[in-house]
């Protein structure tokens, strides 16, 4: 684990970044495989047809990118965009050495397999609440993710970006938002959401 360690600090570079910052677009090659420290990525899919982006799973710290992997496995453009979600450090691995550091270390692997396990499950949850689920339950689902991620119960997000986030219409989100807070499950203001229930 230590030669690992010391491996990664020689071949790779830290940096910190802003809050809104893609750094990975659908269609491109992955030049960097990057290895999150503090904040938080989205990874979303985007629709070739109308242009809607779908949120797939976050980043969080300790995390890398396993869409990131596949792709630079295969040599295939991202089928992926990944934005920040807050200011991000990380630890960012130049492609070609990520590949020879998974043939070097095995415990390299392992985290990545580890990795794959996690977010499989988290996209198996997203598929479960997108199929089985009706809309406001949806929503408040995907609500109480991002202030459970952000360790918050404010929530400083516009209608329309969770519509953006969740592929739908800032009219049918409002709708859903306006009958939570009847609810008592939500309490709306200027740019904000706050949760009420435990």
């Amino acid at each position: 684990m230590q030669a690992l360690r010391e491996e990664l600090a020689k071949i790779s570079s830290i940096v910190t970044i802003e809050k809104g910052t893609t750094i990975l677009r659908q269609g491109e090659y992955v030049k960097v495989i990057p290895l999150l420290t503090s904040g938080l990525v989205k990874v979303f899919k985007e629709e070739s047809v109308n242009g809607n982006e779908v949120l797939l799973y976050y980043i969080k710290p300790g995390e890398s990118c396993v869409m990131s992997v596949t792709t630079l496995i295969k040599q295939q453009k991202s089928h992926v965009k990944a934005v920040l979600e807050q200011d991000s450090t990380m630890v960012l691995i130049p492609a070609n050495k990520a590949l020879e550091i998974a043939k070097k270390f095995p415990k390299w692997n392992e985290f990545i397999y580890d990795l794959f396990s996690l977010k499989f499950d988290e996209l198996l949850d997203i598929i479960e609440v997108l199929t089985f689920s009706t809309k406001n339950v949806r929503l408040l689902s995907y609500l109480t993710k991002e202030a459970s991620l952000k360790n918050t119960k404010v929530l400083h997000k516009t209608h329309q970006q969770i519509a953006y986030d969740l592929g739908s219409s800032r009219e049918v989100i409002s709708r859903l938002l306006k009958k939570l807070e009847i609810e008592g499950l939500i309490k709306l203001g200027q740019g904000k959401i706050t949760l009420t229930s435990e």
